[in-house]
């Protein structure tokens, strides 16, 4: 049986930016999101809030590749980048004082990905 890889066209188009961006960059952070965003969806990543604050620093650029959850507490100012985000999740973060960027959003900010924790 062949892989085929994700059928969405738009997340097949965010995977070519990425490895786009790696190579252009010479960046291997964003080749290895794009390895993670090529799992099937039943293997995809699901990260709580909780475990953003648990792993992360005040001030720091998070990317989750995959989907952020809203259980838990955020007490930490971070930027996040995701795939896609719970409704919950995206109020917890801007209650705590940080911001929720596409992934896309990140790649243009920060294009050689510096300074960026995934967790996974």
């Amino acid at each position: 049986m062949r892989r085929t890889g994700p059928t969405n066209i738009v997340l097949r188009k965010l995977i070519r930016n990425l490895r786009k961006a790696s190579r252009d960059h010479k960046a291997p952070l964003w080749g290895y999101i794009a390895e993670l965003l090529e799992k099937p969806s039943r293997r995809r990543v699901a990260v709580n809030i909780s475990k953003i604050n648990r792993f992360a620093e005040e001030g720091e650029t998070v990317i989750v590749p995959g989907k952020v959850l809203g259980s838990g507490l955020l007490t930490k100012k971070v930027k996040v980048a995701a795939l896609s985000f719970s409704e919950k999740a995206l109020e917890k973060i801007k209650v705590a004082g940080g911001k929720a960027l596409t992934i896309e959003d990140l790649i243009s900010e920060n294009p050689k990905g510096r300074g960026v924790r995934v967790i996974a």
